[in-house]
């Protein structure tokens, strides 16, 4: 395993482009999402990494070493970078067994039987496939066929293991159950895991840190909690969790990281971000539905556009402006237009137009 380093990284194609001057250190061991909506530039981003795509610019680094340089020359095969990838389509054969498909890679680098077998045993039992060794792929579900397709890369020993949206053929149960198929593959393995995704669930369920992109740049890039509680900017508030972001301008400082907004008649106590705090230009504030609940006291008042119960609560969709509706909690149903109090106990203002580099 190793440390990647990916340094002021672009790509065109033709007048497009794709990747624009991205920068991202990821840790050894470290389980690292690449977050955003199609066409993003995450999957490209992959693809450079992997070695199916040459950088404009920039260089990119595994343990130390450059694998592609394009000022200096340097371009590393993708089969040089000892990386494993896991696609959509699982890409395996069909005409091998399970175990020969995870051991082929082993097959061409030459090893022999005994070591061979004993690698491929050791990966099928980290991703709980043992008993299916002598099966072959057609004759497994979805999920077991990308546990084969992730014991593949792991015999390989691999620097790290890149994922382009796995899942994404999975139905919502066997989603569930993959995920947590590969938090435990990451633990038990230790393996660097960089995945591309537009599910921003997939992507807090299992990340340890992740990188929200857009138009070819890291907006953001943090632990999971940090991006739903301090988004840097409107894109990340608005593409991250369920809430609204709406644009203020009032604001008064309470002391360290803390303001007063004016919302309507209500007076609201929120946190702020450091940079919002040195500067009041282009405010915005973040409310998930967690911060705002029902409460006839409250002096906020609004109209019910929406009911959906969730489980133990009710979500509402709350209209307190022309262009402001709040997600709302409460703990009973309401009817739609009704006119109800609510009470906002915690928020987040920041500088909406700011951008947060890796």
């Amino acid at each position: 395993m190793a440390d990647i380093n990916l340094s002021r990284i672009t790509k065109s194609f033709g007048d497009y482009r794709a990747v624009n001057q991205v920068s991202l250190d990821i840790h050894d061991g470290e389980f690292v999402a690449l977050l955003g909506p199609s066409g993003c530039g995450k999957t490209t981003l992959l693809r450079l990494l992997a070695g199916f795509e040459e950088p404009d610019q920039g260089v990119i680094a595994l343990g130390g070493q450059a694998v592609a340089d394009p000022v200096n020359g340097v371009m590393i095969n993708p089969e040089a970078r000892n990386l494993g990838i896991v696609f959509q389509s699982y890409a395996l054969w069909p005409h091998m067994s399970v175990a020969r498909n995870v051991g082929y890679p082993l097959e061409v680098r030459g090893l022999g039987r005994a070591e061979r077998e004993a690698k491929i045993a050791e990966a099928l039992s980290i991703v709980a496939l043992e008993p299916y060794a002598d099966r072959s792929p057609t004759e497994l579900s979805g999920g077991q066929r990308q546990r084969v397709a992730l014991a593949r890369c792991l015999v390989m020993e691999p620097r790290a293991v890149l994922l382009d949206e796995p899942l994404a053929n999975l139905d919502v149960h066997l989603r569930e159950t993959m995920q947590q198929a590969f938090l435990d593959f990451h633990r038990r393995a230790g393996a660097t895991m960089i995945y591309v995704t537009h599910d921003q669930a997939e992507a807090m369920a299992m990340a340890d840190r992740i990188a929200v992109m857009d138009k070819g740049c890291i907006r953001q890039m943090a632990a999971p909690e940090t991006l739903y509680r301090e988004p840097a900017d409107h894109m990340v508030a608005g593409f991250v969790g369920a809430g609204a972001v709406l644009p203020i301008g009032d604001v008064s400082m309470r002391g360290a990281g803390r303001c007063s907004v004016r919302l309507g008649d209500a007076a609201i106590h929120a946190r702020i971000c450091q940079k919002a705090a040195s500067n009041m230009n282009e405010l915005g504030l973040c409310l998930r539905p967690e911060d705002v609940w029902v409460d006839e006291a409250g002096t906020l008042r609004g109209s019910v556009e929406d009911c959906v119960y969730l489980g133990g609560r009710f979500r509402l969709q709350v209209r307190v402006g022309a262009d402001q509706v709040l997600p709302v909690y409460a703990t009973k149903r309401a009817r739609i237009g009704e006119t109800v109090g609510l009470v906002i106990s915690d928020g987040w203002v920041f500088n909406r137009s700011e951008v947060e580099a890796a």
